[in-house]
């Protein structure tokens, strides 16, 4: 049996949506292993002067559940 978990994170860039979530993404690889998923569910940005300054996503990112070898699963 495989499991997942989600998490929601949200992320920033004055470059583009697709830096957003590129830099999210590899944020948050710093601290998981196993995503195997992400889900865009919210795009916004910040505004100046008639310009987007801030591009921000939320996204959900879905990882492997890890078991210790040493607990015995039911």
């Amino acid at each position: 049996m495989s499991v997942a978990k989600v998490i929601e994170i949200v992320a920033s860039s004055e470059k583009s949506f697709d830096d957003a979530v590129q830099q999210g993404l590899a944020e948050t690889a710093r601290s998981l292993r196993g995503i195997s998923g992400i889900e865009i569910t919210n795009w916004t940005g910040d505004v100046e002067n008639n310009q987007i300054v801030r591009y921000k996503v939320t996204m959900h990112v879905a990882f492997k559940v890890e078991h210790d070898a040493s607990t015995p699963s039911t």
